[in-house]
């Protein structure tokens, strides 16, 4: 798996006739135009690009009516995805840049947010749907217009990246340091020895697929909730370096033993695991971590809690082997006000 960063970067440092932009330049009059506009007023984008251009996508806040579309807009304050396009195979990219749109949508207080694509980009709207985007009509050129409100629709995808916290179970879930970085790029800590704030505004892979073999994990069921704890780095005090990071929704659990081959394995995993081929073969064979868990990767903790913190505030036990530990109700809240977690993210 490859941690490639998706940036922030302003359109004049992109050049317009980079291939990549053909399809838009034939698609859309007048984008050049717009592109060089965009330059002018100094405006920011976010890509994907390693040896060439991936993804593209600009975001912009609106707060007007459009007539120009069936049923037409009233006038109100909406996050419009400007203009997205990816070069990908498979969706994992996809999910990555949907992941930002929504982030962004709960973390500014947008009500409402739009997308316009062409009925010819049906992978495309697979995925906008997927995460609870809708058909609302069409615009005079023929695009049609998606919305996404934050309606619930009690569905971990059409509700991403908020969470439900009724009705459903709350474990602590432990992660080496090796696999957590893999796992979670954009996690890295700047060490420190309270608490660790990083720039948040990159996301990865949305769906996460974790291997482990402790005991209680076949409790798990979809629906539940999962913090991720990345475990002390080596030689420092677990005290202060081991520390709770993100939260996850359960999507789906399995055990090994469901699965009928190492290829039905490994087509199970997907993108979103941190183990390579050959280390899935290897469990495969030896069955040491019987216990799979696909998730989604919903919200990345502003403000790390370190262990110390966790005991002090009576979230876990300083006796405690925390691999995998049940959480109360009153423990998981605690977490989320001591990881500053914006209340948008939580459905009530």
């Amino acid at each position: 798996m490859n941690n490639d960063v998706i940036e922030y970067v302003k359109f004049a440092e992109l050049d317009v006739k980079d291939p990549f932009f053909s399809s838009l330049i034939t698609d859309y009059v007048g984008f050049e135009k717009w592109f060089n506009n965009k330059s002018i007023q100094g405006e920011k984008v976010y890509i994907l690009k390693e040896e060439k251009m991936l993804g593209f996508l600009y975001l912009k806040e609106e707060i007007e009516a459009d007539n120009s579309i069936t049923p037409e807009f009233e006038k109100k304050r909406r996050l419009k995805v400007g203009t997205f396009k990816i070069d990908a195979h498979g969706t994992v990219l996809g999910e990555r840049f949907v992941g930002i749109i929504l982030k962004k949508m709960v973390e500014e207080n947008f009500k409402e947010c739009y997308v316009t694509i062409f009925d010819k980009q049906k992978p495309l709207i697979k995925l906008f749907e997927k995460f609870g985007f809708t058909k609302w009509g069409e615009k005079e050129n023929g695009e049609f217009v998606y919305i996404k409100t934050l309606e619930v629709n009690n569905d971990l995808c059409m509700d991403f990246p908020r969470i439900q916290t009724q009705n459903n179970n709350k474990y602590l879930l432990s992660i080496y340091p090796k696999f957590h970085t893999k796992l979670y790029p954009y996690s890295k800590l700047q060490t420190e020895k309270d608490h660790i704030i990083e720039d948040l505004s990159f996301t990865n892979t949305i769906e996460k697929v974790y291997l482990a073999g402790m005991k209680g994990m076949q409790n798990i069921k979809s629906g539940d909730i999962i913090v991720i704890y990345r475990t002390a780095e080596k030689g420092k005090s677990a005290e202060w370096s081991s520390v709770a990071t993100s939260i996850c929704s359960v999507l789906d659990t399995k055990n090994i033993n469901e699965f009928r081959d190492l290829e039905d394995l490994i087509r199970y995993c997907g993108k979103g695991t941190v183990f390579s081929k050959g280390e899935l073969a290897l469990f495969w064979k030896t069955k040491k971590y019987p216990h799979i868990i696909k998730m989604l990767y919903n919200i990345s903790l502003p403000k790390r809690v370190v262990r110390h913190k966790l005991i002090e505030e009576g979230v876990i036990n300083r006796g405690d082997y925390p691999g995998f530990v049940p959480l109360e109700d009153t423990h998981f809240k605690k977490i989320i006000e001591l990881g500053e977690v914006n209340e948008s993210f939580i459905i009530n």
